[in-house]
């Protein structure tokens, strides 16, 4: 089973929060949606967010989480109202389903917004805001093997020469682990010290090289 970003109880609110942070910055403010985007993943407030911390997406809203992104980024402080509409709006699915994804695959946004572009997403929106979630979840897993083909680990565990049973011999690893840290479904980087330090030590190489950025 994947390991999840965070506790689900928090993912809905996450979802809300990204969701409207995206139709505030770009659909009321007319910050481009590529531009928000590099805002979003350069600050502090994306990696708060990937590690589920309870102030930053249960407790801010999407339009508090907005003025804190371009305060940070710009050194300004944004006083435009939201517009009070009706009904999710695309850029508010957009948000919305990447925080969805995060939670769900434990990936970093930048990793996912390296793979899938702004404007992919808007196409994506066409034929999958009515659908269920985990569609989506499905078609993004797939973009992201597609652009990160191989793991930090499966590079150097084939440049060393080793299969992955092997490794896990020699580690004390469980092979179960090495697969599923090479096929993403476990992240690596937030195996235990003790793990990090037994892979690198049997592919002679540093822990920091098996870190995915």
């Amino acid at each position: 089973m994947m390991t999840r970003a965070y506790q689900e109880i928090y993912r809905d609110k996450a979802q809300s929060v990204l969701g409207d942070a995206f139709d505030y910055a770009i659909h009321t403010c007319g910050i481009p949606g590529n531009d928000f985007v590099k805002l979003f993943i350069a600050g502090s407030v994306s990696k708060r967010m990937e590690n589920g911390e309870p102030a930053c997406i249960s407790g801010k809203s999407g339009i508090e989480i907005v003025r804190e992104i371009v305060a940070e980024a710009k050194g300004e402080e944004l006083q435009i109202e939201p517009e009070e509409h009706f009904g999710r709006s695309r850029e508010y699915w957009i948000g919305w389903a990447a925080a969805y994804y995060q939670w769900y695959s434990d990936r970093k946004y930048s990793d996912i917004f390296e793979a899938v572009s702004f404007e992919d997403l808007q196409q994506m929106y066409v034929t999958l805001h009515e659908a269920d979630i985990t569609k989506f979840a499905e078609i993004m897993e797939a973009r992201i093997r597609e652009h990160f083909p191989e793991t930090n680990l499966k590079r150097m565990r084939t440049a060393y020469g080793f299969t992955q049973a092997e490794l896990a011999g020699r580690s004390g690893i469980s092979l179960r682990s090495v697969q599923m840290y090479e096929q993403r479904s476990k992240n690596i980087n937030k195996a235990s010290a003790d793990t990090m330090y037994r892979l690198a030590k049997t592919l002679d190489c540093t822990m920091e090289d098996l870190i995915e950025k």
